[in-house]
């Protein structure tokens, strides 16, 4: 497995040579072994890309990241039947009962709102506001039924950025949380892939136009970490938009660390170890065998 991210932006063309990847862009020529790379992201309108070369990444598992022309990630390559044994996952993943899904849920969008709640206190948000989303998180029932989460989002955001804030305004905090969750949504579309999974197979998002319904479940722990990431090296800029540095910051939220288990490890490590502890827990029938991603561990291992 790679462990590189290469970020390509108005390249000229991208090839294979002799199992290299070589990028093309001003008459320079760039040459990256395929094996160290985990992810390529491409900006820019220019750069040709061959059906040889994506075979080759769906070969050595490399995602491929397209970028429109606003810079957010628009659209995602992954290769399909690598796992060795992926038809048999296959049959067991499509298999899973609603009882089964609405455990693991609950445990899931449980850590997600304990993070959210550890960021509003680094960010001294009120303490009446922090106490709402404790004693909604403490409410939460069996698959979140009565939609806590959404409770706990709306006032988490608001806390943050204003009482008129939403998800759509077209503001900076918008702009890197949009980019930043878009990048964390594709490596763990890349990590449940990996492991055999089908992404649009969800235990609880069902749209039936989302390819990645399970990869936006998975997900939902790692967002209050990019939100604080977003807090610690974008904001405090005070950019009025989001420029190629701080794209380029976001994309290296992967390659920052976490302890896990008391070791410290990469954010992209941690999505696969977290991935493989989600199949254990929905083999074992227990969400008690879900990897833990706790903000505070996150914070622990800054600048380290």
């Amino acid at each position: 497995m790679g462990f590189r991210t290469v970020f390509v932006k108005n390249g000229e063309s991208l090839r294979v040579k002799l199992d290299n990847l070589e990028i093309s862009k001003n008459r320079e020529h760039f040459i990256i072994p395929l094996s160290d790379i985990e992810s390529v992201i491409l900006e820019g309108e220019q750069t040709t890309v061959s059906s040889r070369i994506l075979a080759k990444f769906a070969q050595y598992h490399i995602e491929l990241i397209v970028c429109d022309s606003k810079y957010l990630p628009a659209g995602v390559f992954l290769g399909l039947g690598q796992y060795h044994r992926s038809a048999k996952r296959a049959i067991w993943q499509s298999g899973w009962i609603e009882e089964q899904k609405q455990a693991i849920w609950t445990v899931i969008i449980l850590r997600k709102i304990n993070n959210q709640i550890v960021f509003s206190e680094i960010a001294n948000i009120d303490e009446d506001r922090l106490e709402i989303m404790k004693e909604l998180r403490n409410n939460l029932q069996l698959g979140d039924e009565t939609n806590r989460e959404g409770h706990v989002a709306k006032v988490y955001f608001n806390s943050h950025f204003g009482l008129g804030f939403t998800r759509e305004d077209d503001s900076l905090p918008n702009a890197c949380m949009d980019y930043g969750y878009a990048i964390v949504r594709a490596q763990m579309a890349r990590c449940v892939v990996a492991q055999g999974l089908l992404p649009m197979l969800g235990v609880f998002h069902r749209n039936e136009y989302n390819s990645f319904n399970l990869v936006d479940d998975l997900m939902e722990p790692f967002r209050p970490l990019m939100d604080y990431y977003i807090y610690r090296e974008i904001l405090p800029k005070d950019e009025k938009y989001l420029t190629y540095d701080s794209r380029i910051q976001l994309v290296d939220f992967l390659n920052q660390k976490i302890k896990i288990k008391n070791k410290k490890i990469y954010i992209n490590q941690c999505m696969t170890e977290y991935v493989i502890s989600f199949i254990k827990a929905m083999e074992k029938n227990d969400p008690a065998y879900l990897l833990d991603i706790d903000l505070n561990n996150f914070v622990e291992c800054e600048g380290k």
